[in-house]
């Protein structure tokens, strides 16, 4: 079994997968600092209350965007699983062809999303992912990834919303009944949700006419992308798992054979 890892701003998700199934998925908050011995022992932990053992692990591959966590990750994985993880970076063979000046700029995670969208889905495609930034990148139908927008995620949007005015609460983030919103609550709500989705559809057709692909496929993941999947037909699929689905199949790509 292969455990893929990636390591987000917010949370690190992990999936095991066996051959083609992902048998499970669980995440871990990113932002407090732990050691080798924590991570290992999280890790452990979890797969067992997921009826996996640590032994049936065979390797792992991490694709991460917060660089001070993967020394500790890493230590944990030679210390208690006795795996040296692949990292996804730039060099490593992914399929996916990057045509934009710097390669090397280009995240790791936007890349097991492109990877993922264009194996699985085909293209061209336009994948958005709906994390602690929204992304929306672009794979042509040669498996070419030519660029991508950067946005204030929902959740950055809703935290510099209660920060930074005083009068202004925490709230769930959630779809209300009306776009007009009858209170402070319900009236943020509204902003935060509809306003994600006019950006999307704006976004999405955008895109479309500049590439010339009316054909276009949408795909979309992230922790908050099924509320906006839900309220547009600008995107075709919702897909939670694509991430680790990319991951994975970018270590397919890496001719290693499992460490234990």
């Amino acid at each position: 079994m292969i455990l893929t890892i990636d390591v987000g701003n917010t949370n690190i998700t992990c999936g095991v997968f066996d051959r083609e199934e992902l048998l499970t998925s669980f995440r871990i908050t990113t932002k407090m600092p732990r050691t080798s011995d924590e991570y290992g022992m999280i890790l452990c932990n979890l797969l067992e209350r997921n009826d996996i053992s640590a032994d049936g692990i065979n390797d792992a591959i991490i694709c991460s965007v917060v660089p001070n966590v993967m020394h500790s990750l890493e230590g944990g994985l030679a210390k208690y699983f006795h795996i040296t993880p692949i990292i996804v970076e730039a060099g490593i063979k992914t399929g996916i062809r990057i045509a934009t000046p710097n390669p090397q700029q280009i995240g790791a995670d936007r890349i097991a999303d492109a990877v993922g969208a264009y194996e699985i889905y085909g293209g061209p495609v336009l994948v958005i992912d709906f994390g602690t930034a929204t992304t929306y990148d672009y794979v042509d139908e040669n498996g070419t990834f030519l660029g991508g927008i950067t946005a204030p995620g929902i959740r950055i949007s809703a935290r510099a919303l209660w920060e930074d005015a005083a009068k202004l609460p925490e709230i769930e983030i959630k779809k209300p009944e009306n776009i007009l919103g009858k209170d402070t609550t319900t009236s943020m709500q509204s902003g935060l949700v509809y306003g994600q989705i006019g950006q999307t559809e704006y976004i999405v057709n955008r895109v479309r006419e500049e590439v010339g692909e009316s054909g276009m496929k949408t795909v979309a993941t992230g922790g908050l992308g099924r509320i906006i999947a839900n309220e547009t037909d600008a995107i075709d699929t919702y897909d939670p798992n694509l991430t680790l689905k990319g991951i994975y199949l970018v270590y397919k790509k890496q001719n290693r054979r499992a460490k234990r």
